[in-house]
């Protein structure tokens, strides 16, 4: 084991030397995922804490953040290109809703192959583990990373987008002085400048901030709801929906290509995507305390410690 786990993080070691700059705009950006699962980490439970320490390599440290952008930067590789549909889900244009029957396919029909699918995927394999009796199909340090990055994409609103544009990712524009697509905006571009604005670039600060939000701020109330789950399937599928009325209500509306978005609309979605990263932290922590930990819906803890 304790091979495996340092030949697995010089291997992931060499992806984040190599990739680091490769990354395309699956997801979050590295900042969001970081960010989520920054969240997550703190909230987990004792036992699923140690459980996730056991599970990352050596290279990280025991800090799962490090790692939550592996699953972006060797998707296009041979050995793992099968996991490329797993980044997203494509919904019928103006549908502004989410069918899992209907959507959650790859683009030769596959069922299950989209995010959702992935993350109900990845967390019965994590269920299976078991303190070195661990079912030896299923790669429990890939399936964790797996997890912790999917329920960062899932939260972003643009993942659950419309099937002509990719999510936006066809939308060309620019944002305030710079040429970008709605996708890259709710990827990346209202992070970075919320990070500018407001906290001279420190993410560190920024993430501290909504963390602030949920545990005594704006949104301490909502938590327990955030967190309410009795049957995860439908809770994934209720995070799936979440992102495509969003996406349709704030992602998409007013947008024309070739425009120049700014103040306006990074004063008003700047919030959203903020929730939206506690939200999928909060969440990521509730599943992985109770597959890794042992914990009950009433036992999840609902603070940062």
């Amino acid at each position: 084991m304790g091979f495996l786990r340092l030949w697995f993080g010089l291997f992931l070691g060499f992806v984040l030397m190599n990739e680091m700059n490769n990354i395309g705009v699956e997801g979050w950006s590295k900042e969001g995922h970081m960010m989520t699962c920054k969240i997550a980490q703190e909230l987990l439970v004792p036992n699923a804490a140690h459980v996730v320490g056991m599970l990352l390599p050596d290279y990280a440290n025991g800090d799962l953040s490090a790692l939550c952008v592996w699953p972006d930067q060797i998707q296009h590789w041979y050995r793992y290109r099968w996991s490329s549909p797993l980044h997203f889900i494509d919904t019928p244009d103006d549908a502004c809703s989410f069918d899992y029957s209907r959507d959650c396919h790859d683009t030769h029909g596959g069922k299950d192959m989209c995010v959702a699918g992935a993350i109900k995927n990845f967390t019965s394999q994590l269920s299976h583990y078991h303190h070195g009796t661990s079912d030896r199909r299923y790669n429990m340090t890939e399936a964790l990373l797996f997890l912790s990055h999917f329920m960062g994409d899932i939260h972003q609103p643009m993942h659950v987008g419309f099937t002509s544009d990719e999510g936006g990712n066809t939308i060309d524009l620019r944002w305030f002085r710079h040429k970008s697509n709605l996708h890259h905006v709710w990827d990346r571009e209202i992070i970075l400048t919320a990070a500018a604005d407001f906290y001279d670039k420190d993410m560190e600060s920024l993430q501290k901030a909504i963390q602030a939000n949920f545990t005594h701020g704006l949104w301490s109330n909502d938590v327990t709801t955030w967190k309410d789950c009795d049957d995860l399937s439908a809770c994934i599928n209720k995070y799936a929906t979440e992102s495509i009325n969003m996406a349709c209500k704030w992602g998409y509306k007013g947008v024309e290509a070739g425009e120049t978005l700014s103040d306006d609309y990074f004063n008003s979605r700047m919030p959203i995507v903020m929730k939206r990263i506690a939200q999928g932290g909060v969440r990521l922590s509730m599943i992985l305390n109770r597959v890794l930990g042992g914990a009950s819906s009433t036992e999840d803890i609902l603070v940062a410690t």
